[in-house]
């Protein structure tokens, strides 16, 4: 059997990629010509005015009729100051966004970080660099629209208290992930354990941890919800197999095969077995045969792959030995003919 193959490293996506891929999904297209629908009946709708192709007359009667049942509503379309040169200054705000997401991404990626700690407080800062260049430009599209930026943020004790009370749990994940790093409980590369999942941290961001999965299925948690981890990282494991001789079969003859095959077996694969493997003697006298248990100490993203390995060098080394390996048979009896 060779040496199990070292997983791909996942494919690095650019945040180019990432845009463009949004951009092509069928169902982000729709979204953001619905809004648009809606945002331009909406401002029509509160303000007749708008309205192309109207004489005056009409649109001031609508206007007035408008006013006389639920009051000076057209201030709202009034608010915001749309022209071509809003509409420049917002898409123009929208590019320089990207492009300082897309050169800070570029920097981070190729900080050099050697340790799993720098590697998490990268993936960190990466994460919290999305929210806060999109919050910087939400508010300054709504300045460039003509919006009272300054209003709003007048009102943000209020919102404080709003969001206390309504995102507790998300104000939960984005302390939590901050923590999770300056605590050092875990690093991006870490094997952990956590809510019945285990898998190695691909990514840790300011509300959501990434853990691949054995299967390399990706498996996102909010990280309030990352409670009693186990770092499977900070230690090696150790891994066995137990292996059947036949009652007839000399016992330390077959530990002394055991001994001889345990370096070569550390020896044939040093990426897997940190030591050579050892005999731990007797593990039960079972009903066909006598179980021997054999462990070694390894990495623990290798606990899996190391019994199988033990498997198949020590059936093929007992098959030259000459012992015998006992398996459950049936014997079938037919009745003699009259």
């Amino acid at each position: 059997m060779s040496a199990p193959q070292p997983q791909p490293a996942p494919e690095k996506v650019s945040v180019g990629a990432r845009v463009k891929d949004t951009i092509r999904r069928p169902a982000t297209i729709r979204r953001i010509i619905v809004s648009l629908i809606l945002l331009v009946a909406f401002l029509i709708v509160t303000n007749p005015a708008l309205i192309p192709f109207l004489p005056a007359e009409t649109k001031e009667s609508l206007s007035k009729t408008w006013s006389n049942v639920f009051g000076d509503v057209t201030q709202v379309a009034s608010r915001i100051s749309l022209s071509w040169v809003s509409i420049f200054e917002v898409i123009a705000i929208i590019l320089l966004m990207v492009f300082i997401t897309a050169v800070l991404a570029f920097i981070l990626e190729h900080i050099p970080a050697k340790s799993g700690k720098a590697k998490s407080a990268v993936s960190l800062l990466r994460s919290a660099l999305a929210y806060v260049t999109a919050i910087i430009g939400f508010f300054w599209c709504l300045a460039a629209l003509g919006v009272n930026v300054g209003t709003i943020f007048a009102g943000i004790g209020l919102v404080a208290l709003i969001v206390g009370f309504g995102a507790q749990s998300l104000v939960e994940d984005l302390v939590t992930g901050i923590f999770l790093v300056f605590e050092d409980e875990f690093n991006v590369g870490d094997i952990i354990e956590v809510n019945g999942s285990r898998g190695t941290v691909r990514s840790i961001g300011i509300r959501t941890t990434v853990i691949a999965e054995p299967g390399n299925n990706l498996k996102i948690i909010n990280n309030g919800d990352l409670r009693n981890i186990l770092n499977r990282s900070n230690e090696n494991s150790f891994a066995g197999t137990s292996v059947s001789i036949s009652y007839d079969t000399d016992i330390e003859y077959a530990e002394k095969v055991l001994e001889e095959l345990m370096p070569e077996i550390q020896a044939k694969y040093p990426e897997v077995f940190i030591n050579p493997p050892r005999c731990l003697g007797v593990q039960e006298l079972g009903s066909s045969g006598v179980e021997l248990k054999v462990i070694g100490e390894v990495h623990d993203k290798d606990i899996f792959s190391a019994p199988r390995i033990l498997n198949r060098e020590i059936k093929i080394a007992f098959d030259k030995a000459g012992i015998e390996i006992p398996f459950t048979q049936v014997v079938v009896h037919e009745p003699k003919g009259k």
